[in-house]
């Protein structure tokens, strides 16, 4: 009786055990689990046959170390089962060896589950940061950092009036007739190589791009982290946007002509809109520069008075000069 709930016991939770002798491999015991997992019989003469299992070399290394585990898979009909196979010394016959098998299949196919989902869970962590920096290079690219700061903390730029900056205003003469005479794409890349020349430009001096709208190019020193020669980053950057416009015609069959204009004087900051974010600046110095942008003849700087007395170059009104 107790021999059969001990049977049913170790069948219940998929226990098969087994007495082999160590020096032959032959099997003197097996209970129905272990039988059915391995078609082997009581007192079988033939060594036991565990799966792809080398037995005598498992036998050796218990042997060796007094106690050896190793798993074991086989099909049974469609299904692939694995079992934990434990190797110990009989405390009271020294020629044998305890088999305890356990059946780790749901273990495995759980550890399979668990590894399958640990790998989505990593691809999808690699998704989602890949997108986070795409997002955040495409919002550095419409508002200046300190201004993607305090909006991705907040949701929100608080609007801020900046006392003294200076403002920068550029364009190229003659504009629309290129665009009719060439090819859109030809025009585009050219756009392209020029505004990305100019950003770095303006970033070795300290000047942040705020929009460009078709051929015009707005950038400012001072916003919205602030400049102690503004006048003089935006004076700087202007010469070297000429130079490189200089430079770049030489060598280039379609040649651009630049009009730039500078302005100081107070501008409020913030980003506009809701679901299309665009960091921009108001105020009279905006006005001013694009005034002296519409002014100033091709190839040229022109400045108003604010920045002009600034800049200390002896110019006290309106009026070109690089």
């Amino acid at each position: 009786m107790i021999e059969a709930i001990n049977e049913q016991l170790l069948r219940a939770i998929g226990v098969g055990v087994a007495l082999v002798d160590r020096k032959t491999g032959a099997l003197h015991f097996a209970n129905d689990t272990f039988a059915e997992w391995f078609g082997q019989s009581e007192d079988a003469a033939e060594p036991v046959q565990l799966g792809s299992l080398d037995l005598h070399a498992a036998l050796e290394k218990l042997a060796a170390e007094g106690r050896h585990t190793v798993e074991v898979s086989f099909k049974m009909g469609r299904r692939t089962v694995t079992v934990a196979v434990e190797f110990n010394k009989a405390l009271s016959k020294e020629n044998l060896a305890v088999l305890v098998c356990q059946n780790i299949s749901r273990i495995k196919e759980l550890e399979s589950m668990i590894d399958s989902y640990a790998m989505m869970v990593e691809r999808n962590t690699h998704e989602i940061r890949r997108e986070k920096e795409q997002v955040e290079k495409l919002l550095l690219n419409l508002m200046p950092r300190t201004a993607y700061e305090e909006f991705k903390s907040f949701g929100a730029v608080e609007p801020r009036l900046f006392d003294s900056v200076s403002v920068m205003s550029v364009d190229f003469e003659g504009f629309a007739e290129i665009l009719m005479a060439n090819d859109p794409a030809l025009i585009v890349s050219e756009l392209n190589d020029i505004f990305t020349a100019f950003d770095r430009i303006g970033e070795q001096f300290g000047c942040e791009r705020i929009r460009t709208m078709g051929d015009r190019y707005f950038a400012v020193s001072g916003v919205p982290d602030p400049v102690r020669d503004h006048a003089g980053a935006v004076a700087g950057a202007a010469e070297r946007f000429l130079a490189y416009i200089e430079r770049r015609n030489e060598n280039h069959s379609l040649k651009w002509q630049v009009r730039i204009g500078l302005a100081t004087g107070p501008v409020i900051g913030s980003v506009v809109g809701v679901q299309r974010y665009v960091y921009d600046v108001f105020g009279p110095a905006v006005s001013r520069a694009s005034e002296q942008r519409l002014a100033a003849e091709p190839m040229s700087i022109r400045k108003d008075q604010t920045i002009a007395g600034l800049l200390d170059d002896g110019v006290s009104q309106d009026g070109a000069g690089a």
